[in-house]
């Protein structure tokens, strides 16, 4: 009896992360939600610019590739024209807090009825380890080898927490993938967001904490030691919102 398996929805492809990168672990959750749901032939998935620039040749569903930012954008063309559609969009901080922002916020604004999966390692991972919006107070990287200084670069961005904040999401929660426990809610969360737009509801973010350990000179379990001990607690795990929840207790 077979117990674990590749999921279908992966390519047989080796990936091309780094020792160590948690963006495997994130894909496999994607993949094995897109089996389970039996979603496999109405998935559209549109890649970023960044450490997953080439996931269309990890997922065995439709693939598009987006220009740098824009794949919430191309999400909500895709998912308007092709309504039976499931649409994810897979995205980094750089990719979706920085050059992207103004598409994230808009899409969730709008309610779009698509699914965002973001990663934030709180650094540029593909150009070389430069500050990013999500990086750390006093974070040292490429762009802040003396560590950010708020003062001067501003303080990061909690996308989860901004979101909330609109009227139009459905369901934003943030994630990690750096023990077992944490991986397990991920998948519920990932799964939740996929079912979201099943049934219609629109916008759904899945935030997942996720380690970096090339660009943050660390040994991958260091690494994820670190998500634990500097990342969750300046971005706690959690549904930062779930209209639907709400409209179920009411």
């Amino acid at each position: 009896m077979v117990v674990f398996d590749k999921p279908h929805a992966l390519s047989d492809l080796p990936f091309h992360y780094c020792p160590g990168c948690t963006h495997g672990i994130v894909h496999r959750l994607v993949a094995e939600t897109i089996d389970e749901l039996g979603i496999e032939g109405r998935a559209i998935g549109i890649a970023p610019v960044g450490c997953a620039v080439m996931a269309y040749d990890y997922f065995t569903c439709d693939m598009i590739e987006a220009a740098h930012g824009r794949a919430p954008a191309v999400a909500t063309g895709v998912k308007r024209s092709t309504e039976d559609a499931v649409v994810f969009t897979y995205q980094g901080d750089g990719d979706l807090a920085s050059i992207g922002m103004a598409e994230t916020v808009h899409a969730a604004a709008r309610n779009e009825n698509i699914t965002v999966i973001f990663i934030n390692n709180a650094i540029y991972g593909m150009t070389g380890g430069q500050m990013a919006p999500t990086s750390l107070p006093g974070q040292v990287t490429q762009t802040s080898p003396y560590g950010r200084d708020v003062n001067h670069c501003g303080f990061p961005i909690k996308v989860c927490e901004m979101l909330a904040q609109l009227d139009g999401a459905e369901y934003l929660e943030r994630v990690a993938v750096n023990n077992v426990k944490n991986i397990k809610n991920a998948k519920k969360a990932i799964k939740k967001a996929f079912q979201n737009q099943i049934d219609g509801k629109g916008f759904s973010l899945v935030e997942v904490i996720s380690s970096c350990p090339t660009n943050w000179g660390m040994t991958p379990k260091n690494a994820l030691k670190w998500i634990d001990e500097k990342m969750i607690p300046y971005y706690p795990l959690g549904v930062y919102k779930d209209r639907s929840a709400k409209e179920g207790e009411s």
